[in-house]
Order: C-alpha cells, then structure tokens, then sequence
C-alpha cells in the first residue's frame, strides 16, 4: 500500500461528513470562499465539524481572506488545520496560531522550488491546476511530472482528480496526499457517497 493520505474537500452538509469519515478520509474541507458554489458559514461548518468528530482533520479554507474572517472560523468552529489559496504572505498565514498548508496553483512559468521556500513553516504544499482568475476547484488535471520527487515538504496533488485516475496520480508522483472536491460530487456541494468510496479505495491500492 502506498500509505497516501486523502482528504475531501467542499463538504456542505452533515451527512456528507458522516459518508466521508466512514469511507476512510484522512481529512475534509470546509470552503469559506463566498464565491464558490461549496462555501459555508461558520454555523453550517460547526455542524460538519463536530460530526466528523475528533480524529479527523478539519480543515479550513480561504481565498486571499481578512484576517478577521480568519479569526472567527478559528474562534468558532473546531478546525485543525487551514489551507491558503490565494497569494497570501507566509506572515500573514502563521499569524493565527494553526498549522498551515499553502496551496501552489501550478502556473507554466512557476518557480516551485521558490514557491515552496517563501513558506517555510508550512505544514505541506496543495499542488493546484492554474487557470487565469480561477483560485481552484478547476477540475483539470496538470503536468504530473512537474511534482518534485525532492520535497522535504509533504505535497498534497490536487486538480482534476477522479476514483478513475487517483492511483495513476499517486504512482507517477509519489505525493504524500491526495485533494479531491469536484471529482467525486452529484452536484456542487453535494458528494456522490459511492465515489468517495470508489476514490479513497483507489487511492489506497496506489503503489508507488
């Protein structure tokens, strides 16, 4: 077994929680981005929150946020971890108490190595599809070979991940976790309980 890690990103609801705490997930996301078609407020993420329980990780995730928007998920919802998607500053994201992942939208000309550097008490680094104007959430896949093997840093791949290509994903980069929101949902917001079942079996089959 590959031992990757996987995480569910975008989830709305209680019984979206419940189905992806059974199926196995390492972590879930919580999107407070009022643009996305997954956002919630704190009322509705204290409910997910509590029902995944204590032995996953809740994360919370932001788009070039106030800091006091920050600030009131951190005070009001029991999260472990905070994910940054936007061009947010290393002081900025180690202001607030939590471990941090940053994630990296995978632009042509980007300099990862730099990338990865100008966080350097980050938790791990969510690798992301670019697309102009688009913070994530794309659906489409990138280069796979741009991984770095090298990273003393975990690296979560994100970016049109499917059950179909997760293990193919994790055999060609060796990543440390798996990031999947659209690539297992009915609908925006709403997850298919199957595939995430059909995903993190997949995603656990995976040898590198």
């Amino acid at each position: 077994m590959s031992g990757v890690r996987v995480k569910i990103c975008g989830i709305t609801n209680i019984e979206d929680a419940r189905a992806v705490v059974d199926a196995g997930a390492h972590a879930l996301g919580l999107v407070f981005y009022e643009a996305s078609p997954r956002a919630v407020n704190i009322e509705q993420a204290r409910a997910v929150a509590f029902a995944a329980g204590p032995f996953i990780s809740v994360t919370a995730l932001f788009v070039d946020p106030p800091a006091s928007l920050v600030e009131s998920v951190v005070a009001g919802v029991p999260v472990q971890l905070l994910q940054f998607h936007g061009d947010e500053a290393a002081v900025f994201c180690e202001s607030f108490q939590r471990p941090y992942i940053k994630a990296i939208r995978m632009r042509p000309d980007l300099d990862i190595a730099a990338a990865i550097a100008a966080h350097p008490n980050a938790s791990g680094f969510l690798l992301d599809a670019y697309r102009p104007g688009v913070p994530g959430g794309t659906g489409e896949t990138f280069d796979w070979g741009r991984v770095p093997r090298n990273s003393k840093a975990p690296i979560v791949l994100a970016g049109g991940l499917t059950s179909e290509n997760v293990a193919e994903a994790i055999r060609k980069t060796g990543v440390y976790g798996v990031d999947v929101s659209g690539g297992v949902e009915s609908a925006p917001g709403k997850k298919d309980h199957n595939q995430i079942k059909s995903f993190i079996t997949n995603a656990r089959s995976a040898r590198i």
